[in-house]
Protein backbone atom coordinates (compact mmCIF):
# COMPACT_ATOMS: atom_id res chain seq x y z
CA UNK A 1 0.00 0.00 0.00
CA UNK A 2 1.39 3.42 -0.97
CA UNK A 3 2.14 5.92 1.84
CA UNK A 4 -0.61 8.45 2.57
CA UNK A 5 0.79 11.93 3.19
CA UNK A 6 -2.23 12.80 5.36
CA UNK A 7 -1.22 10.10 7.86
CA UNK A 8 1.57 10.07 10.44
CA UNK A 9 5.01 8.61 9.85
CA UNK A 10 6.40 5.61 11.77
CA UNK A 11 9.65 4.89 13.58
CA UNK A 12 11.10 2.21 15.86
CA UNK A 13 13.41 3.36 18.64
CA UNK A 14 15.93 0.88 19.99
CA UNK A 15 17.52 -2.36 18.76
CA UNK A 16 16.29 -5.82 19.75
CA UNK A 17 18.19 -8.99 18.74
CA UNK A 18 15.16 -11.18 19.52
CA UNK A 19 13.19 -11.97 16.37
CA UNK A 20 9.41 -12.38 16.47
CA UNK A 21 8.26 -14.70 13.66
CA UNK A 22 11.68 -14.25 12.08
CA UNK A 23 11.34 -10.45 12.02
CA UNK A 24 13.19 -7.71 13.87
CA UNK A 25 10.90 -5.32 15.71
CA UNK A 26 11.89 -2.58 13.26
CA UNK A 27 10.98 -4.70 10.21
CA UNK A 28 7.73 -5.81 11.81
CA UNK A 29 6.81 -2.19 12.45
CA UNK A 30 7.73 -1.22 8.88
CA UNK A 31 5.37 -3.89 7.57
CA UNK A 32 2.60 -2.76 9.92
CA UNK A 33 3.10 0.87 8.89
CA UNK A 34 3.04 -0.07 5.22
CA UNK A 35 -0.15 -2.08 5.68
CA UNK A 36 -2.03 1.03 6.85
CA UNK A 37 -0.22 3.43 4.50
CA UNK A 38 1.75 5.44 7.08
CA UNK A 39 4.41 7.83 5.77
CA UNK A 40 7.98 6.60 5.49
CA UNK A 41 9.80 9.74 6.68
CA UNK A 42 10.65 10.49 10.34
CA UNK A 43 8.93 13.85 10.82
CA UNK A 44 5.99 14.59 13.09
CA UNK A 45 3.23 13.64 13.35
CA UNK A 46 4.76 10.24 13.91
CA UNK A 47 3.94 6.92 15.56
CA UNK A 48 6.95 5.77 17.60
CA UNK A 49 7.30 2.27 19.00
CA UNK A 50 9.69 0.78 21.51
CA UNK A 51 11.94 -1.84 19.92
CA UNK A 52 12.10 -3.72 23.23
CA UNK A 53 8.36 -4.51 23.14
CA UNK A 54 6.14 -6.87 21.18
CA UNK A 55 2.55 -5.78 20.59
CA UNK A 56 -0.58 -6.83 18.76
CA UNK A 57 -1.10 -5.03 15.41
CA UNK A 58 -4.43 -3.80 16.79
CA UNK A 59 -2.53 -1.56 19.23
CA UNK A 60 -0.47 -0.09 16.41
CA UNK A 61 -3.59 0.73 14.38
CA UNK A 62 -5.32 2.15 17.44
CA UNK A 63 -2.45 4.45 18.40
CA UNK A 64 -1.98 5.53 14.77
CA UNK A 65 -5.62 6.70 14.80
CA UNK A 66 -5.26 8.62 18.09
CA UNK A 67 -2.89 11.66 17.95
CA UNK A 68 -1.36 12.33 21.34
CA UNK A 69 -1.99 8.83 22.71
CA UNK A 70 0.78 6.86 24.42
CA UNK A 71 0.55 3.21 25.50
CA UNK A 72 2.96 2.33 28.30
CA UNK A 73 4.32 -0.93 29.67
CA UNK A 74 5.47 -0.70 33.29
CA UNK A 75 5.51 3.06 32.90
CA UNK A 76 7.80 3.15 29.84
CA UNK A 77 6.31 4.16 26.47
CA UNK A 78 5.70 1.16 24.20
CA UNK A 79 3.77 2.99 21.48
CA UNK A 80 3.04 6.67 21.07
CA UNK A 81 1.58 9.08 18.54
CA UNK A 82 3.54 12.33 18.67
CA UNK A 83 1.84 15.38 17.18
CA UNK A 84 4.88 17.64 17.16
CA UNK A 85 8.65 17.35 16.88
CA UNK A 86 8.94 18.17 20.60
CA UNK A 87 6.57 15.35 21.53
CA UNK A 88 8.46 12.99 19.24
CA UNK A 89 11.74 13.87 20.94
CA UNK A 90 10.17 13.36 24.37
CA UNK A 91 9.01 9.89 23.33
CA UNK A 92 12.38 8.94 21.83
CA UNK A 93 14.21 10.05 24.98
CA UNK A 94 11.92 8.16 27.34
CA UNK A 95 12.23 4.98 25.27
CA UNK A 96 15.99 5.26 24.84
CA UNK A 97 16.48 5.83 28.58
CA UNK A 98 13.88 3.21 29.56
CA UNK A 99 11.97 5.63 31.78
CA UNK A 100 8.49 7.14 32.07
CA UNK A 101 7.63 10.38 30.30
CA UNK A 102 8.24 13.59 32.19
CA UNK A 103 5.31 15.09 34.11
CA UNK A 104 4.66 17.87 31.56
CA UNK A 105 4.48 15.60 28.50
CA UNK A 106 0.95 16.58 27.40
CA UNK A 107 0.05 13.08 26.14
CA UNK A 108 -2.98 10.97 26.90
CA UNK A 109 -1.49 7.90 28.58
CA UNK A 110 -2.88 4.36 28.63
CA UNK A 111 -1.13 2.06 31.10
CA UNK A 112 -1.29 -1.52 29.84
CA UNK A 113 -1.37 -2.81 33.41
CA UNK A 114 -4.77 -1.13 33.85
CA UNK A 115 -6.27 -3.42 31.20
CA UNK A 116 -7.43 -0.83 28.65
CA UNK A 117 -9.73 -2.20 25.94
CA UNK A 118 -10.11 -1.26 22.28
CA UNK A 119 -12.69 -2.25 19.70
CA UNK A 120 -12.16 -5.14 17.30
CA UNK A 121 -14.11 -3.62 14.41
CA UNK A 122 -14.51 -6.90 12.54
CA UNK A 123 -16.11 -8.80 15.42
CA UNK A 124 -17.57 -5.74 17.19
CA UNK A 125 -15.73 -6.88 20.31
CA UNK A 126 -13.88 -4.91 22.95
CA UNK A 127 -10.64 -6.57 23.98
CA UNK A 128 -7.19 -5.97 25.43
CA UNK A 129 -4.66 -7.07 22.79
CA UNK A 130 -1.30 -8.35 23.96
CA UNK A 131 1.71 -6.17 24.82
CA UNK A 132 4.89 -7.48 26.46
CA UNK A 133 8.63 -7.10 26.66
CA UNK A 134 10.28 -9.12 23.87
CA UNK A 135 13.24 -11.14 25.14
CA UNK A 136 14.56 -14.66 24.46
CA UNK A 137 12.69 -15.76 27.60
CA UNK A 138 9.35 -14.31 26.47
CA UNK A 139 9.64 -15.18 22.77
CA UNK A 140 7.44 -18.31 22.90
CA UNK A 141 4.85 -16.44 24.93
CA UNK A 142 4.90 -13.55 22.46
CA UNK A 143 4.52 -15.91 19.49
CA UNK A 144 1.57 -17.62 21.15
CA UNK A 145 -0.07 -14.29 21.99
CA UNK A 146 0.49 -13.02 18.45
CA UNK A 147 -0.86 -16.24 16.93
CA UNK A 148 -4.00 -16.38 19.04
CA UNK A 149 -4.52 -12.66 18.54
CA UNK A 150 -4.86 -13.45 14.82
CA UNK A 151 -7.42 -16.19 15.53
CA UNK A 152 -11.10 -15.64 14.86
CA UNK A 153 -13.08 -15.59 18.07
CA UNK A 154 -16.17 -16.97 16.30
CA UNK A 155 -15.59 -19.94 14.02
CA UNK A 156 -16.41 -23.63 13.61
CA UNK A 157 -15.83 -26.27 16.26
CA UNK A 158 -12.79 -27.87 14.59
CA UNK A 159 -10.98 -24.63 13.91
CA UNK A 160 -11.70 -23.37 17.42
CA UNK A 161 -10.93 -26.48 19.46
CA UNK A 162 -9.22 -29.24 17.49
CA UNK A 163 -6.28 -27.84 15.57
CA UNK A 164 -5.17 -24.43 16.89
CA UNK A 165 -2.11 -26.06 18.49
CA UNK A 166 -1.29 -28.08 15.36
CA UNK A 167 -1.54 -24.94 13.26
CA UNK A 168 0.63 -22.99 15.73
CA UNK A 169 3.45 -25.53 15.35
CA UNK A 170 3.18 -25.44 11.55
CA UNK A 171 3.06 -21.63 11.54
CA UNK A 172 6.28 -21.51 13.59
CA UNK A 173 7.98 -23.95 11.20
CA UNK A 174 6.85 -21.99 8.14
CA UNK A 175 8.09 -18.68 9.60
CA UNK A 176 11.42 -20.25 10.57
CA UNK A 177 12.11 -21.56 7.06
CA UNK A 178 10.78 -18.51 5.20
CA UNK A 179 7.76 -20.31 3.75
CA UNK A 180 5.24 -17.75 2.54
CA UNK A 181 1.47 -17.88 3.11
CA UNK A 182 0.87 -18.31 -0.62
CA UNK A 183 3.15 -21.36 -0.65
CA UNK A 184 1.06 -22.88 2.16
CA UNK A 185 -2.14 -22.05 0.26
CA UNK A 186 -0.75 -23.68 -2.88
CA UNK A 187 0.06 -26.92 -1.05
CA UNK A 188 -3.39 -26.85 0.50
CA UNK A 189 -4.98 -26.33 -2.92
CA UNK A 190 -3.21 -29.42 -4.29
CA UNK A 191 -4.45 -31.50 -1.35
CA UNK A 192 -7.96 -30.07 -1.80
CA UNK A 193 -8.06 -31.21 -5.43
CA UNK A 194 -6.58 -34.59 -4.51
CA UNK A 195 -9.28 -35.06 -1.85
CA UNK A 196 -11.96 -34.23 -4.42
CA UNK A 197 -10.60 -36.90 -6.76
CA UNK A 198 -10.45 -39.43 -3.92
CA UNK A 199 -14.10 -38.76 -3.06
CA UNK A 200 -15.08 -39.22 -6.71
CA UNK A 201 -13.64 -42.76 -6.61
CA UNK A 202 -15.16 -43.63 -3.25
CA UNK A 203 -11.80 -43.50 -1.46
CA UNK A 204 -13.34 -41.61 1.42
CA UNK A 205 -10.77 -42.30 4.14
CA UNK A 206 -7.90 -41.16 1.91
CA UNK A 207 -9.89 -38.12 0.87
CA UNK A 208 -10.70 -37.19 4.45
CA UNK A 209 -7.05 -37.57 5.46
CA UNK A 210 -5.94 -35.22 2.68
CA UNK A 211 -8.87 -32.95 3.45
CA UNK A 212 -7.84 -32.80 7.11
CA UNK A 213 -4.33 -31.62 6.23
CA UNK A 214 -5.81 -29.11 3.78
CA UNK A 215 -8.18 -27.76 6.45
CA UNK A 216 -5.32 -27.33 8.92
CA UNK A 217 -3.22 -25.58 6.27
CA UNK A 218 -6.23 -23.38 5.55
CA UNK A 219 -5.75 -22.08 9.09
CA UNK A 220 -1.97 -21.89 8.85
CA UNK A 221 -1.80 -19.67 5.75
CA UNK A 222 -4.02 -16.98 7.28
CA UNK A 223 -2.26 -17.02 10.64
CA UNK A 224 1.16 -16.96 8.97
CA UNK A 225 0.13 -13.95 6.89
CA UNK A 226 -1.13 -12.06 9.94
CA UNK A 227 1.77 -13.00 12.21
CA UNK A 228 4.42 -12.07 9.64
CA UNK A 229 2.43 -9.07 8.34
CA UNK A 230 2.46 -10.42 4.79
CA UNK A 231 -1.25 -10.31 3.92
CA UNK A 232 -1.80 -9.35 0.29
CA UNK A 233 -4.65 -8.76 -2.12
CA UNK A 234 -3.70 -11.80 -4.20
CA UNK A 235 -3.23 -13.97 -1.10
CA UNK A 236 -6.72 -13.12 0.14
CA UNK A 237 -8.23 -13.84 -3.29
CA UNK A 238 -6.29 -17.12 -3.60
CA UNK A 239 -7.19 -18.36 -0.11
CA UNK A 240 -10.81 -17.22 0.06
CA UNK A 241 -11.44 -18.24 -3.54
CA UNK A 242 -10.46 -21.83 -2.79
CA UNK A 243 -12.52 -21.79 0.43
CA UNK A 244 -15.57 -20.52 -1.45
CA UNK A 245 -15.39 -22.79 -4.50
CA UNK A 246 -14.35 -26.25 -3.32
CA UNK A 247 -17.10 -27.40 -0.86
CA UNK A 248 -19.81 -27.96 -3.52
CA UNK A 249 -17.39 -30.17 -5.45
CA UNK A 250 -16.63 -32.24 -2.35
CA UNK A 251 -20.31 -32.90 -1.67
CA UNK A 252 -21.07 -33.68 -5.33
CA UNK A 253 -18.26 -36.17 -5.78
CA UNK A 254 -18.86 -37.73 -2.37
CA UNK A 255 -22.35 -38.59 -3.62
CA UNK A 256 -21.17 -39.89 -7.02
CA UNK A 257 -18.43 -41.95 -5.35
CA UNK A 258 -21.05 -44.01 -3.53
CA UNK A 259 -21.30 -46.23 -6.61
CA UNK A 260 -17.94 -47.78 -5.66
CA UNK A 261 -19.46 -48.89 -2.34
CA UNK A 262 -22.61 -50.29 -3.90
CA UNK A 263 -24.53 -47.57 -2.08
CA UNK A 264 -25.37 -45.25 -4.98
CA UNK A 265 -28.37 -43.01 -4.35
CA UNK A 266 -31.31 -43.42 -6.67
CA UNK A 267 -31.72 -40.57 -9.16
CA UNK A 268 -34.48 -38.78 -7.27
CA UNK A 269 -32.66 -38.94 -3.92
CA UNK A 270 -29.38 -37.86 -5.52
CA UNK A 271 -30.90 -34.70 -6.97
CA UNK A 272 -32.83 -33.85 -3.82
CA UNK A 273 -29.64 -34.23 -1.78
CA UNK A 274 -27.65 -32.06 -4.19
CA UNK A 275 -30.39 -29.44 -4.38
CA UNK A 276 -30.45 -29.23 -0.58
CA UNK A 277 -26.67 -29.06 -0.16
CA UNK A 278 -25.73 -26.92 -3.16
CA UNK A 279 -28.75 -24.64 -2.94
CA UNK A 280 -28.44 -24.39 0.83
CA UNK A 281 -24.77 -23.49 0.53
CA UNK A 282 -25.62 -20.57 -1.76
CA UNK A 283 -28.64 -19.43 0.26
CA UNK A 284 -26.70 -19.50 3.51
CA UNK A 285 -23.95 -17.34 2.02
CA UNK A 286 -26.54 -14.92 0.64
CA UNK A 287 -28.24 -14.64 4.05
CA UNK A 288 -24.91 -13.89 5.73
CA UNK A 289 -24.07 -11.26 3.11
CA UNK A 290 -27.49 -9.65 3.36
CA UNK A 291 -27.26 -9.48 7.14
CA UNK A 292 -23.89 -7.74 6.88
CA UNK A 293 -25.17 -5.30 4.27
CA UNK A 294 -28.17 -4.37 6.39
CA UNK A 295 -26.28 -4.10 9.69
CA UNK A 296 -23.17 -2.02 9.11
CA UNK A 297 -21.11 -5.04 7.92
CA UNK A 298 -21.56 -6.91 11.19
CA UNK A 299 -21.46 -10.70 10.84
CA UNK A 300 -24.62 -12.57 11.67
CA UNK A 301 -22.56 -14.90 13.86
CA UNK A 302 -21.73 -12.20 16.41
CA UNK A 303 -25.19 -10.75 16.93
CA UNK A 304 -26.20 -12.78 19.96
CA UNK A 305 -24.48 -15.50 21.99
CA UNK A 306 -26.73 -18.09 20.30
CA UNK A 307 -25.43 -17.04 16.87
CA UNK A 308 -21.80 -17.47 17.95
CA UNK A 309 -22.56 -20.87 19.48
CA UNK A 310 -24.46 -21.98 16.38
CA UNK A 311 -21.50 -20.94 14.19
CA UNK A 312 -19.58 -23.78 15.83
CA UNK A 313 -21.79 -26.37 14.18
CA UNK A 314 -23.63 -24.66 11.30
CA UNK A 315 -23.53 -26.42 7.93
CA UNK A 316 -20.15 -25.28 6.71
CA UNK A 317 -17.36 -27.50 5.41
CA UNK A 318 -15.76 -28.49 8.71
CA UNK A 319 -18.93 -29.45 10.65
CA UNK A 320 -20.16 -31.28 7.54
CA UNK A 321 -16.94 -33.28 7.49
CA UNK A 322 -17.57 -34.30 11.10
CA UNK A 323 -20.96 -35.69 10.02
CA UNK A 324 -19.35 -37.61 7.16
CA UNK A 325 -16.59 -38.91 9.43
CA UNK A 326 -19.14 -40.31 11.88
CA UNK A 327 -21.03 -41.94 9.01
CA UNK A 328 -17.81 -43.55 7.79
CA UNK A 329 -17.26 -45.12 11.22
CA UNK A 330 -20.37 -47.17 10.42
CA UNK A 331 -19.36 -47.65 6.75
CA UNK A 332 -22.41 -45.68 5.60
CA UNK A 333 -21.14 -42.78 3.48
CA UNK A 334 -24.58 -42.66 1.85
CA UNK A 335 -26.32 -41.84 5.13
CA UNK A 336 -23.59 -39.29 5.81
CA UNK A 337 -24.27 -37.22 2.69
CA UNK A 338 -28.03 -37.44 3.30
CA UNK A 339 -27.46 -36.18 6.86
CA UNK A 340 -25.39 -33.29 5.49
CA UNK A 341 -28.31 -32.37 3.23
CA UNK A 342 -30.78 -32.32 6.11
CA UNK A 343 -28.38 -30.36 8.32
CA UNK A 344 -27.86 -27.81 5.54
CA UNK A 345 -31.61 -27.27 5.20
CA UNK A 346 -32.01 -26.85 8.97
CA UNK A 347 -29.04 -24.45 9.17
CA UNK A 348 -30.48 -22.35 6.34
CA UNK A 349 -33.84 -22.17 8.09
CA UNK A 350 -32.23 -20.99 11.33
CA UNK A 351 -30.20 -18.32 9.53
CA UNK A 352 -33.28 -17.14 7.64
CA UNK A 353 -35.21 -16.83 10.90
CA UNK A 354 -32.36 -14.82 12.46
CA UNK A 355 -32.31 -12.51 9.42
CA UNK A 356 -36.04 -11.90 9.74
CA UNK A 357 -35.75 -11.31 13.49
CA UNK A 358 -33.03 -8.72 12.88
CA UNK A 359 -35.24 -6.93 10.36
CA UNK A 360 -38.06 -6.83 12.92
CA UNK A 361 -35.73 -5.35 15.58
CA UNK A 362 -34.64 -2.58 13.21
CA UNK A 363 -38.22 -1.93 12.03
CA UNK A 364 -39.23 -1.37 15.65
CA UNK A 365 -36.47 1.20 16.12
CA UNK A 366 -33.93 -1.13 17.72
CA UNK A 367 -30.22 -1.40 16.96
CA UNK A 368 -28.36 -4.55 16.00
CA UNK A 369 -25.18 -4.76 18.08
CA UNK A 370 -22.76 -7.58 18.87
CA UNK A 371 -23.15 -9.39 22.18
CA UNK A 372 -19.35 -9.50 22.31
CA UNK A 373 -19.20 -5.70 22.53
CA UNK A 374 -22.07 -5.53 25.01
CA UNK A 375 -20.40 -8.08 27.28
CA UNK A 376 -17.31 -5.87 27.62
CA UNK A 377 -19.21 -2.59 27.94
Amino acid sequence: MKPDNTKPASQTVGQNPTLLWGLTTAERTRRLARSIALREDASAPIVIDNGAAAFDPAWFRHVADQPGLVLTLRGVPALGHARTAAEAEALRSAISENRPLSADHGFTVLAYEDGPTIMNKQLRKRETPFLMALTPETLRQAERASYYGAYKGVTDILTKYLWPEWALVLTRIAAKFGITPNMVTAVGAILCVAATIAFAYGRYWEGMAMGLVFMVLDTVDGKLARCTITSSWWGNIFDHGIDLVHPPFWWWFWATGLVYWGLALDTTTFWWVQAAIQGGYIVQRLIEGLFMRQNDMMHIHVWRRFDSQFRLITARRNPNMVILFVAMLFSRPDLGIIAVAWWTVLSCAIHAIRLIQARIVVARGGTITSWLAEEQA
